[in-house]
């Protein structure tokens, strides 16, 4: 031991050589398995120091280029020596283990430094739903609604209705599970189901007034139950006649003119090209949020593709597609889809941010509910049929 380095023992008869070993590099406590340094103890003292175990020396460099004695190595190769011994607590890379002369552990020891995590791996982007689910299903929604739209009409007013039907059940059955709004859905199913046939027969005149019916009969329904809730259990009501069956009532009345199965079809890609637009982009180039607090994974960059994909299938649609068409009313119509698909999504998203909920239902495997799927189709409709009759006529 090189004394210059520590400090020099204490010297016989002295008090601190009265003790069991001298004190270490920290000054705070005995070094253990230290040999003492000056005299023989005399017998008072001896009985008084606790017998210590020859540990192998193991040379440790100090911060001051001298060598100690360790027993650090020994602890954690075969753990504490003694039965009842506390294990040693390391304080620093270069402070040897202490304990406190009567061998309790230290009270306040400090914490070893946490070693460095490894970097997590980067993860791929991911759509956040079964896309071969929805692929299929959406492929079957589409043969079966491209069949029935081309083949017989009123199968299409039928499907439609059907829609209709599953997609009041929807909604109601969420707002009474999460909000404990009891809205009539007897009355609404089977005035919404009238409303979407009225429409196709008597146009907009019949659905304003299947609209009427259906309210004053969900008001009249809410009647044979107690009154309390009566007032929000009724306004949900007629907001559900209103954005389910009525929307899509604007559909039916597209298909009233000549080249009626165009125009819904027009319509359909549209809505369909845009979302699908608004998702690849997104997806891929998608850095600035749109709407944060509402739908977080949508984005500028995603809406600029909705845009422009509905834009040119717009013209193109208008151009081959919809009698006395012109490719740059495509343009415009295609423009207008974009803003409406894209607010009805995130009109719907704020329903079930509301709600506190991720999915209206989940009848479609990878799309969710019928709802799920008529978000953007709901306030499109009266859109393009707005703009058609104006650009084409009502045919």
């Amino acid at each position: 031991m090189n004394d210059s380095s520590w400090g020099a023992p204490p010297q016989a008869g002295s008090q601190a050589g009265s003790q069991a070993g001298y004190w270490g590099p920290t000054d705070q406590g005995p070094v253990r398995g230290a040999a003492p340094a000056g005299p023989a103890y005399d017998a008072h003292d001896a009985q008084q120091t606790r017998p210590m175990p020859a540990v192998p020396d193991v040379p440790v460099h100090g911060p001051r280029g001298g060598h100690q004695d360790d027993d650090r190595g020994a602890a954690r190769l075969s753990g504490p020596l003694f039965r009842d011994e506390p294990q040693a607590q390391s304080y620093g890379p270069y402070d040897m283990p202490r304990t406190s002369p009567d061998g309790a552990a230290p009270q306040n020891p400090e914490p070893m430094p946490d070693a460095p995590q490894p970097a997590p791996a980067p993860q791929k982007k991911s759509a956040g739903r079964d896309l071969s689910s929805a692929i299929g299903v959406g492929v079957g929604l589409g043969v079966v609604i491209v069949a029935s739209l081309f083949i017989v009409k009123a199968v299409f007013v039928g499907v439609v209705a059907v829609a209709v039907v599953v997609g009041l059940w929807e909604l109601t059955s969420r707002l009474q599970e999460r909000k404990g709004i009891k809205a009539p859905l007897v009355p609404l199913a089977v005035g919404g189901a009238a409303m979407v046939v009225a429409g196709y027969v008597r146009g907009a005149e019949g659905a304003w007034v299947a609209m009427a019916l259906t309210a004053l009969a969900a008001l009249v329904w809410r009647m044979t139950e107690p009154p309390e809730g009566y007032l929000k259990d009724v306004t949900a009501g007629v907001f559900a006649a209103f954005y389910v069956p009525f929307l899509a009532t604007f559909v039916a009345m597209m298909l009233t003119a000549g080249d009626g199965p165009w125009r819904v079809l027009t319509f359909l890609l549209l809505t369909v090209v845009s979302d699908t637009g608004a998702y690849a982009v997104g997806w891929r180039f998608g850095k600035h949020k749109l709407a944060p607090r509402i739908s977080p994974g949508k984005t500028r960059e995603g809406l600029l593709g909705a845009v422009l994909f509905a834009m040119v299938a717009g013209a193109l649609c208008m151009q081959f597609l919809i009698d006395d068409g012109a490719w740059w009313q495509g343009l415009l119509l295609g423009l207008a889809v974009a803003v409406s698909a894209t607010l009805g999504d995130l009109g719907e998203s704020m329903i079930k941010r509301d709600l506190g909920i991720k999915d209206m239902g989940t009848l479609l495997p990878g799309h969710g509910g019928i709802m799920d799927r008529l978000d953007s189709l709901l306030p499109t409709a009266p859109v393009v049929w707005l703009l058609l009759v104006i650009f084409v006529g009502s045919g």
